[in-house]
């Protein structure tokens, strides 16, 4: 598995600043050649390229037409929604019901963090990177979390530590579909679908129609 974040950021580093000093030097009629006059032309160059670096990793690099070549990772922020089921087993043995769940993405050119809630718990990711395949270029979404279940319920669902991977499917529609393992010896299945750029901030029964 590749960091493709990281792959990125250094391409867009280096490939960056030469194109920056190679069109410096061609604007203001200098040599394309390493010589004295290019060198320089450095201090300009590194100038533009960092006030360049700041607004692309900024914002730009959400732009669809830098989507797949400049920018070789999915932008996934926004609000996802969707389902768990989980191995665990109440009291009586059975299985619970699939467990609604939302799922929070902040993504920057260089980060991600995920955040997801459910109607007992709130979990937080502790690490999270976006990850390629490089024999198959499926593209994942692997994090590791704390989950703190509301206070009332702790007796029966402690604080737990865990661990999900996320396959990204983009077509016909954008959703993540994958598993989860938890330091209490579950783990379960997850699918959630994008809903939007908005960032929630809790679990809404209503949207589930609770």
């Amino acid at each position: 598995m590749k960091n493709i974040k990281s792959e990125a950021f250094l391409w867009v580093q280096l490939g960056g600043f030469v194109l920056i000093w190679v069109a410096l030097l061609y604007l203001t009629g200098t040599s394309l050649a390493i010589n004295w006059e290019a060198v320089e032309k450095l201090p300009d160059a590194v100038t533009i390229y960092v006030v360049a670096a700041f607004i692309f990793t900024k914002w730009l690099w959400r732009l669809k037409m830098f989507s797949g070549w400049i920018v070789p990772f999915p932008d996934l922020q926004g609000t996802w929604k969707g389902e768990l089921k989980s191995t665990w087993k109440d009291a009586s043995g059975q299985r619970i019901p699939a467990i609604s769940v939302v799922l929070v993405i902040r993504q920057t050119f260089s980060s991600v963090s995920c955040t997801v809630f459910t109607k007992e718990s709130e979990s937080y990711s502790t690490a999270a990177q976006i990850v390629r395949d490089e024999e198959s270029g499926t593209i994942r979404l692997d994090y590791n979390y704390t989950n703190r279940p509301k206070a009332i319920i702790r007796e029966r669902s402690a604080i737990h530590d865990g661990a999900a991977r996320l396959r990204v499917v983009t077509v016909p529609s954008l959703r993540m579909e994958g598993e989860y393992w938890t330091s209490r010896c579950t783990s379960g299945d997850v699918a959630v679908s994008f809903q939007g750029r908005e960032l929630a901030d809790s679990y809404r029964p209503d949207e589930f129609g609770e």
